[in-house]
């Protein structure tokens, strides 16, 4: 790990360390009450996935100097990438070492929920006082009626896209159906500003290729867990991703989460699914080419398929305390106080809405709304599907979406590697390995 990668409350502050706490969101009459006293002497080591928005991470190290200065409690702070830290985290819980806190992504937490400190006091204060939970947060993190982890919230997904060229191609708006996305896609391409959507082992940027199957109606098990990813619905979706397929730029195959970023702002590609980590990007860039760029990027919500209703997959951010901690008491305040509106609120306008709220009162945090290019990606969490839809969350969810399977299953069919009907089987072969009847 790179000296630039270790952070502490000491070695970094922000320039949005400053920032006002926005005015009071939840209901004035919400009553919870929170009692807590960290351990003395108490140190936390903290790991987190590396930020795609540079306000992000400035903003959430400001509001760790801020805890520690007023608890007196040092945090260290690591920072890896989205791949490196569920392998980390997983070493942790075996090894009973490591991090007192892992910040990661969708399903980890039930690999190994026995190796978590219970945290329901803090999620019952929290929900209490901010208007609840959305209910994907519990089916990620309470599977036993106790809570393993607290939310953080999700890296909302949605399509972004170069109005002009979109214009170009002869759509005024965006596609809101299956058949007129593919008919823009095929438009694009004949324009020479074609698309592309990560196929490679892209934690984040995998989430589109599960909209694609559950949009046709598929997926991977049912409400008992019976594997059922090869179904007509599934033939489907691959059918279409096969359509699909050649309208994407060269080289898709291979992409991680940063790949699509860079394409697009290369101007490789004039659609693309991701965070607002682009729009940031080009918005926040010194260069007069990515700032024009900027004005012409707009944001839209995934189509709708036969089901008739949104079925987006988001990356889903938990916050986990491990049982071999020595201060659990201080890592529940720590997660407490990153959560409370004076340090939630700040930390999600410095990242102007990448990460998508847990908590229903942050609604109403202006900065889904000073911004129209912010909107779509509010709802991120109130209408997110989870990894292991439509079954129920544990283990082998965790393991699934950890190895990929409905992406390769959508690679293989898309490329033609395989037939869909080939795809569909080796998905569910796989799958049956961990949900095992």
């Amino acid at each position: 790990m790179t000296r630039d990668n270790r952070r502490t409350f000491l070695q970094k502050t922000s320039a949005a360390a400053g920032a006002a706490a926005l005015p009071m969101l939840w209901p004035a009459g919400a009553q919870a009450q929170w009692n807590n006293q960290p351990e003395k002497g108490a140190t936390l080591r903290v790991l987190r996935w590396k930020r795609f928005v540079q306000g992000d991470e400035d903003q959430y190290l400001a509001n760790v100097k801020k805890f520690s200065e007023k608890y007196g409690i040092e945090v260290r702070v690591d920072n890896e990438s989205w791949e490196d830290v569920r392998p980390k985290a997983a070493v942790a819980a075996n090894a009973g070492a490591g991090p007192d806190i892992i910040l990661s992504t969708n399903d980890d937490a039930n690999l190994y929920p026995d190796k978590l400190v219970d945290v329901s006091d803090v999620c019952n204060y929290l929900g209490k006082k901010y208007g609840g939970w959305y209910p994907v947060c519990e089916q990620y993190l309470k599977p036993a009626g106790k809570w393993i982890g607290v939310p953080l919230g999700c890296a909302g997904n949605a399509i972004v896209y170069r109005e002009s060229q979109v214009k170009a191609a002869g759509f005024d708006t965006f596609p809101k159906d299956h058949a007129g996305f593919l008919k823009l896609m095929k438009a694009l391409k004949d324009k020479g500003t074609p698309g592309g959507f990560a196929l490679g082992h892209a934690t984040g940027d995998q989430s589109w290729a599960h909209w694609l199957v559950w949009s046709h109606g598929g997926k991977l098990v049912n409400e008992k867990n019976q594997v059922v990813i090869d179904s007509p619905e599934t033939i489907k979706a691959l059918e279409y991703a096969k359509e699909l397929y050649p309208t994407f730029v060269p080289g898709t195959l291979s992409w991680l989460d940063p790949n699509n970023n860079k394409a697009f702002l290369d101007n490789q590609v004039s659609v693309t699914a991701n965070g607002i980590s682009i729009y940031y990007a080009a918005k926040t860039s010194k260069d007069a080419k990515l700032q024009e760029m900027a004005k012409d990027i707009q944001h839209a919500n995934f189509p709708i398929g036969p089901s008739g209703k949104p079925t987006e997959f988001n990356l889903f951010f938990n916050q986990m305390v491990y049982k071999y901690t020595k201060y659990p008491k201080a890592a529940k305040e720590f997660l407490r106080f990153m959560m409370e509106e004076e340090q939630y609120g700040p930390w999600m306008q410095a990242a102007i809405g990448y990460i998508g709220h847990p908590l229903k009162a942050y609604e109403a945090n202006p900065i889904w709304t000073s911004d129209p290019k912010h909107t779509p990606y509010r709802d991120a969490m109130k209408v997110m599907l989870p990894c292991g839809y439509a079954g129920k969350m544990g283990s082998a969810s965790a393991a699934s979406i950890a190895d990929f399977i409905i992406l390769d299953m959508v690679a293989e069919a898309a490329s033609g590697s395989k037939s869909p009907k080939e795809a569909a089987a080796r998905a569910a072969q796989r799958a049956k390995r961990y949900y095992k009847a």
